[in-house]
């Protein structure tokens, strides 16, 4: 087995290769599609049809938006998490759904990139859906792990073998200092997802964001003291944001 790192659009992209088959541990950017079927076939010389599972570790644009596309383009399987109804479900869903590519958008400006099509359906249509500890489907030598708390649906992919784990966006680095993500949606379940990741102790964390890091390397109990004690989510700042304009305004 080996693990290819590929820079996508706003975010790492992890393909991992084995003598006759490929996984991808996230489901990347609309954007990304295109650069993953040629890193197959150009790079690493083989069909894309050799690509067999796409895991979607949250419903976020750079985690799930490549999904349904990879698909049709390479018949590949989608696995997701074992979580009831859909993440950008109602009204407030399909409001949070345009606010999360337009936040793509904005993070792939500050990362000079030039804007694309980022577009992907808030639907996702799953082949497999994955209970905690469940191992991939063709895939078994990876575990999925629930780890929730930036969203409901949140998936590690633990390797026992290798000692490492993809944790998505569980954390994120901002200016060398490792911080919770935003949003956080579910703040107790948040500190669960740490304590599960800081428990089974791996060699490495690999992240959505920043690349492969040691385990050492990672302060947790910072982490679980920095975590929100209440949701923080978009309509919790733009509400707040309106209240403090509102008082400035009286």
């Amino acid at each position: 087995m080996q693990i290819h790192f590929i820079e996508g659009y706003i975010q790492q992209i992890y393909l991992v290769e084995y003598a006759d088959k490929l996984l991808l541990l996230d489901g990347c950017c609309r954007a990304d599609v295109d650069m993953v079927c040629d890193y197959i076939t150009h790079t690493l010389s083989r069909p894309i049809t050799d690509l067999k599972l796409v895991v979607v570790t949250h419903m976020h644009p750079d985690h799930a938006g490549g999904a349904h596309l990879l698909r049709s383009k390479t018949g590949a399987k989608i696995a997701a998490a074992k979580v009831a109804g859909h993440w950008y479900s109602g009204l407030d869903g399909i409001l949070m759904h345009w606010s999360d590519m337009i936040l793509a958008l904005w993070v792939a400006g500050r990362k000079n990139k030039t804007k694309k099509n980022i577009w992907y359906s808030r639907k996702l249509s799953a082949d497999h859906y994955l209970e905690d500890a469940e191992l991939l489907p063709g895939f078994e030598d990876w575990q999925a792990r629930h780890t929730p708390g930036h969203t409901d649906r949140d998936l590690s992919l633990y390797h026992q073998a290798r000692s490492c784990i993809y944790v998505a966006d569980l954390f994120v680095k901002v200016r060398g200092v490792f911080i919770p993500p935003y949003p956080v949606f579910y703040p107790n379940r948040y500190r669960s997802s740490l304590a599960l990741v800081k428990n089974l102790k791996p060699n490495t964390i690999i992240l959505a964001h920043q690349g492969e890091i040691d385990f050492q390397d990672i302060d947790f109990e910072k982490l679980e003291n920095q975590a929100p004690s209440i949701p923080v989510t978009h309509w919790r700042s733009v509400k707040a944001k309106t209240k403090r304009a509102l008082g400035l305004a009286k």
